[in-house]
């Protein structure tokens, strides 16, 4: 598969290292010399990943010039979806990629790069021609904003792509191939768990409920 055009999108709040100070105790100094940010994006109450999504892909479509009707498969990596059963084929709507096949990928940090690898697959067999790859999180709603060590380093964002079946012979083989791995063994280093709470529904059972 060969990439054809790239777009990205992101909040316009921007909160700077700086601001970041008067939330917890850090400084500009300490996180940039740490980690290279000096700011980060936040989506605004009311603003979803979703929109923001549809944006960086719709900015791909028209760096592509590809028709958003001519798409045949959207995969949004992603681990903060505005809906908990996936946001992959409401995007594909909102940009007119109304005929693919569309869902979610979750794979944390790595999910962009799943996600491409993925849809290079189907590009790769024949079974499409044509895909959308997103990459978007909102990790801002679910960051401890009184941990330093960690709220510093998670923003907002979203990105995408047009990826196209490369034709033999043609020089622009793009997608070459891959290695990857996964290791479960750092779960615990990093993860955002379920917060439940037990709630009996009766005397026969109990469930729980939360965030």
């Amino acid at each position: 598969s060969r990439l054809v055009g790239i777009g990205s999108a992101a909040p316009d709040t921007v909160v700077t290292n700086e601001q970041l100070s008067s939330v917890v105790e850090t400084s500009d100094d300490w996180i940039s010399q740490r980690t290279g940010i000096r700011q980060r994006h936040l989506l605004a109450p009311g603003e979803g990943l979703s929109t923001l999504a549809a944006r960086a892909a719709q900015k791909a479509l028209e760096s592509s010039g590809v028709d958003a009707a001519s798409v045949e498969l959207v995969v949004l990596a992603t681990s903060s979806p505005d809906d908990l059963f996936g946001d992959a084929a409401h995007v594909a709507r909102e940009v007119g990629a109304t005929g693919a096949v569309a869902f979610d990928l979750t794979a944390a940090c790595s999910g962009f790069l799943f996600g491409v690898t993925t849809a290079s697959q189907f590009l790769h067999t024949g079974a499409y021609k044509t895909a959308l790859v997103i990459g978007a999180d909102a990790l801002s709603r679910w960051v401890d904003w009184s941990d330093r060590n960690t709220c510093v380093l998670f923003g907002d964002g979203a990105g995408a792509v047009v990826l196209q079946a490369a034709v033999d012979g043609e020089g622009e083989e793009g997608v070459l191939g891959f290695a990857l791995h996964s290791n479960g063994a750092g779960r615990p280093d990093l993860c955002l768990g379920y917060a439940g709470a037990e709630r009996p529904l009766a005397s026969f059972a109990s469930v729980t409920t939360g965030t």
